[in-house]
């Protein structure tokens, strides 16, 4: 175990971390994933080093260094807002953890290696207030990898930045990752958990309440506070194919079925979230005509379930696609719709009914990997 976070508490003013634990492996991409306020940060500055626990013990590689200065830990840090040194160009911004156990000569090629990986290289003579936000945040990660950390910290390093930027930079991120650098991201965005996360703990009051794959927290939440709050259960990963005649909807194949989404991405393998609440259900009878725009599909009630004010209804939706023809020898798949109690009743729904869903190929989130 690369990492190990023990019992971890913290308190100051209102704010309280409780007795928190979780485990990372070497070369994971382990998101902290929450709402503002719960603790992510602090709990990142912690492992860090900058700040220091109540109680509770972490190790890395076996060791413990919950006492140990920040210099020793061989931890990197990368946060959201730009922290390169104004005064320095990027070129120095980078070679300035390697004042350390390099030597000068070693210094300029290591810098001009790091330049190239990050894309960074025509920047080198700039000074950081030149610099867009993409840049900046490329420059950062570039400095801190730099001189080899055991774990690299990321607190929200793509909130701050443009939509252009963000999909330039997951990609940077999971290059790193690839190259198995092992990676703790703090986020409040699930889209952005489930693109980049190999395992996720999704944490709730100052603690945590659920760890797993990104497969286990975004199919199986634990809790409805988890399942309302990454907002989806309906998270189905396939392979998004050539557009159709209308532009921008494509075609993204699951499992045999065939979902429309409206996105500009290139074909390739992907995921896609839909939420709960965009997922219309209706009696068969009732079912409009399908268009090219629309997601249409029949199934069979599974499960009925209270969820907040509402209910949940899960249906099996297999492979009776009504755009296409049934294909055999497919695993079942199921889907959920959120709806009022009185929308259930005057369904009169209940497991093992016959029904019709549909949703808007607008409504579909396609995130490449």
């Amino acid at each position: 175990m690369l990492l190990t976070v023990r019992k971890i508490s913290r308190s100051f003013g209102g704010f309280e971390l409780k007795n928190v634990s979780f485990d990372v492996q070497q070369g994971q991409y382990f998101v902290l994933l929450g709402a503002s306020g719960v603790g992510k940060s602090v709990l990142l500055e912690i492992i860090a080093g900058l700040t220091h626990p109540d109680d509770g013990r972490i190790f890395l590689n076996g060791t413990n260094i919950t006492s140990e200065k920040i210099q020793k830990r061989k931890i990197g840090m990368v946060f959201q807002s730009n922290t390169l040194f104004p005064h320095m160009t990027v070129y120095d911004n980078i070679a300035y953890p390697l004042r350390t156990g390099y030597t000068k000569h070693q210094i300029p090629k290591r810098v001009a290696k790091l330049a190239e990986d990050f894309g960074v290289t025509g920047l080198l003579k700039r000074k950081p207030q030149t610099l867009s936000g993409g840049e900046s945040q490329r420059i950062s990660l570039a400095r801190a990898v730099a001189s080899e950390p055991r774990c690299l910290l990321l607190d929200e390093p793509i909130s701050s930045l443009d939509a252009k930027s963000r999909p330039r930079m997951r990609a940077l991120l999971r290059k790193i990752n690839a190259k198995g650098q092992t990676i703790i991201h703090v986020t409040h965005d699930y889209i952005e958990a489930a693109s980049l996360g190999t395992h996720i703990a999704v944490m709730e009051g100052g603690t945590i309440a659920q760890t797993g794959t990104v497969d286990d927290i975004f199919q199986h939440p634990k809790s409805e506070f988890i399942a309302r709050f990454i907002g989806i259960r309906n998270f189905f990963k396939g392979n998004l194919e050539k557009p159709h005649r209308q532009a921008g909807l494509k075609q993204f194949r699951t499992d045999g079925l065939a979902f429309s989404v409206l996105t500009d991405s290139h074909a390739g393998n992907g995921f896609v979230c839909i939420r709960n609440e965009d997922v219309i259900i209706h009696n068969p009878s009732s079912t409009a005509e399908p268009t090219i725009a629309s997601n249409n599909f029949e199934g069979t009630i599974v499960d009925i379930v209270r969820f907040g004010p509402g209910i949940e209804v899960i249906v099996n939706i297999g492979t009776n696609n009504l755009k296409t023809q049934k294909t055999a020898n497919v695993n079942p798949l199921e889907i959920a719709a959120l709806i009022t109690a009185e929308s259930a009743k005057a369904l009169n729904l209940h497991c093992g009914k016959k029904v019709c869903i549909s949703f808007k190929a607008s409504s579909v989130k396609y995130v490449e990997e």
